[in-house]
Parts: structure tokens; C-alpha cells; sequence
């Protein structure tokens, strides 16, 4: 971390130590004695995303551990993280997850199917239907650390993991990647790792998978055929946006389009 940025780690520390407390742009600003213009204006430079959008992405993260963990209703884990309508709070759920909070709650056993499956399937790039159409975003994913599992790597909207990626494929080792028909338009690069032998609830709670992300957007353009990147896989930072997409889901959205194509 930079000096220029101490102010903003300081933030950070202190929305996650006051999540469930009401966090105005004003209270947050104010914690570091910056303007709120100057403080959202450094936070998204820093972080990519304005620091109440910041927040509620983390509230939602608390969410869903609050749904796995304990059998609090689904309006009570609502009104826990501040979402006084139920309506409000699932349909931000469903959009930012992927799912309904019940859906959620109950996907234990199929996330522990999809993930042996994908074990079962072994090394499964010549069966990506991906590897057979044209145009691409393509490049390499290593790893700061030693790691054996699935990869699950895809171009998002907004410099943060949530909702169903607008191109998004698996990978089953390190090694390259291709995205392909990459229509024209601005995408963050995101991926997440899930080691073999891991907990069930620890893919449905991601938060010690080694991660990469894209602070910088990728612009597609009509005149780049080719766009290549290296990314990294790291352990978790502070500063790391939460992963809200729901990494079953992802598993069997993938699963459904081997088979798919292995069936035609």
C-alpha cells in the first residue's frame, strides 16, 4: 500500500469493523477528515467502486454467511445488514448473487455435485465450446502461490465479481484462458480459485480463495480482434471487493454447456 492511499486502507478498516451500523458517504469521509466529494473521488480511484456501493457489497457478502451460518428468516438477515423491505433486499440478493437468499441457503448439496463433477471431468479444455468460435480476449492466469483446482475466470460490467459475468468460462489448472465473440464494450477481468479438497461452505463463502482482479478496464473496440493479458492469482486484500456471484451457480451454468456440447 501507498502512502497516498493510508487514508483510504483506514476507510476500509473501519467499514468493515461498523457493518452492520449506518454508514453515510458523510460519516465515512468525515472518519478520515475529507470532503465527501475528495474521498469518494480517492476511494474510487483506489478501489474502483464509490465507497456506498463499497458498503453495500459487503453487507451483502455478511448476508449470505449470515444465511449459512445461522437459521435467522430470510427478512431477518435483511433487516440485519439494514434492508428494512424484503422485497428490496431479495431482489438485490438475486441480482447481485445470482440467486434468491432461500435459493442460496439451500444449495449446499448441489454446490458439493457440482464441484465433484467438475473433479470427475479432469482436464476438460477440449471440450469448451468456447475453444471453437472466433474473435477473443485471451491470455495466461499464474499464481503467487502453489495451488491444484478450478479456476473460474469472467468479464464483468463493474470492477467487482457479482451477478453472472457477461463472458465467463472454467479452467482446471493454471494456464491460459480464452473468452471468444467478445462484442464491443468495457469489462473488468475477474477470477477466483477453489482448490481441490475444499469445504463446501467455503466455496459457498469465498473469502480465503486466492483471487485476481482488473482495476483497469479492457475496452473492446471494433478494430482489436486480439486482446491479451497476463493476470496473477493472489491471497485476499483488504481492499479486495467481495465475491457476491454465487461460485455453485457458476459451476453448473458450465457443467450444463459441456454437456450440452459433449451431447451433440
Amino acid at each position: 500500500m501507498t502512502d497516498r492511499y493510508s487514508e483510504i486502507d483506514e476507510a476500509i478498516e473501519y467499514i468493515h469493523q461498523h457493518i452492520y451500523e449506518p454508514l453515510s458517504l458523510s460519516r465515512l469521509a468525515g472518519h478520515v477528515a475529507y470532503s465527501p466529494y475528495h474521498f469518494t473521488r480517492m476511494f474510487k480511484e483506489r478501489i474502483g467502486l464509490s465507497p456506498l456501493y463499497y458498503v453495500s457489497s459487503l453487507r451483502l457478502q455478511k448476508a449470505k454467511e449470515l444465511l449459512i451460518w445461522t437459521d435467522l428468516s430470510v427478512r431477518d438477515v435483511g433487516l440485519e445488514i439494514g434492508q428494512q423491505s424484503l422485497g428490496t433486499f431479495t431482489s438485490r440478493f438475486s441480482e447481485r448473487v445470482g440467486m434468491t437468499p432461500s435459493q442460496f441457503r439451500n444449495s449446499t448439496i448441489q454446490a458439493e455435485d457440482h464441484f465433484q463433477s467438475l473433479q470427475r471431468l479432469g482436464d476438460w479444455r477440449t471440450l469448451n465450446p468456447a475453444a471453437f468460435q472466433h474473435a477473443k480476449i485471451e491470455g495466461t492466469i499464474k499464481s503467487e502461490l502453489p495451488f491444484e483446482g478450478v479456476i473460474l475466470i469472467g468479464l464483468f460490467s463493474k470492477p467487482i465479481p457479482e451477478g453472472p459475468p457477461l463472458y465467463g468460462t472454467l479452467l482446471p489448472s493454471l494456464g491460459d484462458f480464452c473468452f471468444t465473440n467478445v462484442k464491443r464494450g468495457t469489462y473488468y477481468l475477474m477470477a477466483t480459485s477453489v482448490s481441490w479438497g475444499m469445504k463446501t461452505t467455503d466455496i459457498l463463502l469465498p473469502h480465503n480463495t486466492l483471487r485476481t482482479r482488473s482495476k483497469e478496464p479492457i475496452i473492446v473496440e471494433p478494430s482489436y480482434s486480439v486482446i491479451r493479458k497476463e493476470v496473477i492469482l493472489y491471497p485476499p486484500r483488504l481492499d479486495d471487493p467481495p465475491i457476491l456471484i454465487s461460485l455453485p451457480l457458476l459451476m453448473k451454468n458450465f457443467l450444463d454447456q459441456i454437456h450440452q456440447y459433449s451431447n451433440r
